[in-house]
């Protein structure tokens, strides 16, 4: 068993803590486990005190991310297991993680089924994140969204900055690493029902988790966002010539509108392509050689 520390954001999850975190002391005596409190207003301090673990109280709800980033932050292992408190995530999965981490991954995610969905609507959109996050960086992503992984502690800890303090931290933090070179491997998992209610609503949640894939995107590779825009604005003012040349033999303001859009959002994306490599040098700034070396699990 390597240096390890798990780390568990939790928000009005006493109940699936008190099935979890048995588990995990029986399982992984000696590691290190941190559950986050992000402003419970249930039992959930009380459960973490009676089992042991470290519990880092937030004065109130910050948001999921927020939460995983003072855990980690906190983390003392080389190695670190993120899973939620709601009891959907089987402590049984950790060895297939780790193993599947000695192999030479920097992340390994638990990927859910599509029966471990939280019904066919979450499914559904899950599925299509995955869709536009693979296409965004030449990936296959089998699980963009799964807040269950593990992951080496010095490269995780490079990239807190850029995590939001929401949901969505998964997304960012998948596509930082692929960003980076950094290998990342998927292993399938069951997931349990959940214990009270979801956190999360399909629909404002969604277009966060969507919005935030765009802002990714144009982080991770922006020219695979910009150019596809700016080469359709570009043939459609050109289409949009062509028709009004044959027409009426003049060079419309709209044919001029769009190929201006276009060079403008073809430079846009040249700028964002070079911020980009900005963010990816400042993470690595300061990383030695030595360093990049990762202790054997």
């Amino acid at each position: 068993m390597p240096d390890l520390s798990i780390v568990i954001p939790a928000r009005d999850e006493a109940e699936g803590l008190g099935t979890l975190l048995p588990q995990l002391r029986s399982r992984y005596a000696d590691a290190e486990i941190i559950v986050v409190n992000d402003g419970s207003t249930d039992a959930t301090e009380t459960v973490c005190q009676e089992h042991g673990v470290t519990v880092l109280n937030n004065p109130y709800s910050m948001g999921n991310g927020a939460a995983i980033k003072r855990g980690v932050r906190a983390a003392s292992g080389d190695i670190i297991v993120c899973m939620d408190g709601d009891g959907q995530h089987d402590a049984e999965d950790i060895p297939r993680l780790l193993e599947k981490l000695a192999e030479g991954y920097d992340m390994v995610v638990g990927a859910r089924a599509r029966r471990g969905q939280a019904g066919m609507h979450r499914a559904l959109a899950n599925g299509i994140y995955n869709r536009i996050a693979s296409l965004m960086t030449g990936f296959r992503i089998e699980d963009l969204t799964s807040g269950f992984r593990a992951v080496r502690a010095r490269k995780f800890k490079r990239f807190l900055y850029l995590l939001p303090n929401g949901f969505s931290y998964p997304t960012t933090i998948t596509m930082a690493f692929f960003r980076s070179a950094y290998p990342i491997a998927y292993i399938p998992i069951e997931v349990r029902k959940r214990s009270g209610r979801s956190k999360i609503h399909i629909f404002r949640d969604g277009m966060r988790f969507f919005l935030i894939i765009m802002r990714i995107g144009a982080l991770f590779s922006p020219m695979r966002l910009f150019l596809p825009i700016s080469g359709s604005l570009f043939l459609t003012g050109c289409g949009y010539y062509l028709y009004t040349f044959l027409t009426t033999h003049r060079f419309t303001n709209m044919s001029a509108l769009l190929l201006i859009a276009s060079i403008l959002t073809f430079l846009i994306g040249i700028v964002s392509e070079q911020i980009s490599s900005l963010h990816y040098r400042n993470a690595s700034d300061g990383i030695s050689a030595a360093d990049e070396e990762d202790p054997p699990l």
